[in-house]
């Protein structure tokens, strides 16, 4: 299975209410008896880079088997982690393609049928996020992460503005989005103590962990951390500081599938909670997710997309949330079949 072929889209989706388009590169990678795999990942190109781009990458992939996964990882050309997430997704596509089987049967078996969603929630004012909150609340998503203004007492007024809205079944992530120095994040989690949130997450600017264990031992909150996990290494440093009980592996941040499968082992081992984070999505990438999720036991955690605000998306049949949960595609490689019209649809050209 000789890789020969590649492609970079850049493609751009509304999304419903206030929130920005979101806008992901969607990667085909070809192979010379014409099987393709997708892959998809965020980045901050032009659509003019584009071609100077894919032309720097096909020489360092052309000639290469799809199958040597964790040497591909090792391609100078993609050091950038969000495109080797993106390569070596769309690798992981066409080597379950091949085999005939979903990918997470691949992975171990489908441990999990049925994937739950944590849904990011965010706004203007308390209020605007209350409301929203509800609304998800009605939808059947059970578990939100509430995002950070950068403001504590806005922030503070939010949740409880949120609290008063939602049914007590709704469990409650506070996201810091690394927005405070140590004396004001101490401050913020003081005040949260005895709220029954499931953590926060990245209260503090610094990723250094020993920071993060700092306030861990100031506080009773319980602590994740996700930005400062970038592969199997800082895993395993997060186990040895004793910063935080749970981690959010960001499939883009720590390179793909192959590196969040470790990252898996490790915090299994540790005994650590661990779920999965995909970021903003057409389609392709929460595929991978869920195919991971399924046969990887450590991520029991709610794992976060942002499907639900899509006006639209990438796939020939959409995947379809029931009560906060995403069945797991069960066709070969991802499970999904990119839908061409609307990736010619949707392309951004300038």
């Amino acid at each position: 299975m000789i890789l020969s072929d590649l492609e970079f889209h850049l493609v751009q989706i509304p999304c419903v209410g206030q929130e920005p388009p979101v806008r992901c590169l969607v990667v085909r990678l070809a192979t010379e008896t014409g099987l393709e795999g997708w892959g998809e990942t965020q980045v901050d190109w032009r659509p003019s880079e584009l071609e100077a781009r894919r032309n720097a990458v096909l020489p360092m992939l052309a000639g290469r088997s799809a199958y040597d996964i964790e040497d591909l990882l090792h391609v100078g050309a993609l050091r950038f982690a969000p495109l080797r997430t993106a390569i070596e997704m769309a690798c992981w596509d066409l080597v379950g393609r091949a085999a005939g089987e979903p990918l997470c049967h691949l992975f171990g078996g489908s441990y999990r049928r049925q994937v739950p969603l944590s849904v990011r929630v965010a706004g203007p004012t308390p209020r605007y996020v209350a409301r929203l909150s509800r609304e998800l609340a009605e939808q059947g998503f059970h578990s939100q992460t509430i995002a950070s203004s950068g403001h504590v007492e806005q922030d503070l007024d939010t949740l409880a503005a949120v609290r008063q809205m939602l049914p007590d079944r709704t469990k409650l992530r506070f996201d810091g989005a690394a927005s405070f120095d140590f004396e004001t994040a101490w401050e913020l989690c003081s005040k949260l103590e005895g709220e029954p949130l499931q953590f926060v997450l990245d209260p503090l600017r610094s990723p250094d962990l020993t920071q993060t264990a700092a306030l861990r031992r100031q506080t009773s909150v319980p602590l994740a951390v996700r930005r400062a996990i970038r592969g199997p290494a800082d895993m395993i440093a997060l186990v040895r500081s004793g910063a935080a009980p749970s981690a959010v592996i960001d499939l883009r941040q720590v390179g793909g599938l192959a590196p969040a499968r470790k990252c898996a082992a490790v915090a299994e081992a540790a005994g650590l909670g661990a779920s999965l984070s995909v970021g903003p999505s057409l389609g392709v990438s929460v595929a991978a997710m869920l195919q991971l999720a399924a046969a990887t036991p450590a991520y029991a955690g709610c794992n976060e997309c942002a499907v639900h605000q899509l006006q639209d998306d990438l796939l020939v049949e959409p995947l379809e949330i029931v009560d906060g949960m995403l069945p797991v595609p069960q066709g070969p490689g991802l499970g999904v079949e990119v839908d061409r019209a609307k990736l010619e649809r949707y392309q951004v050209t300038g």
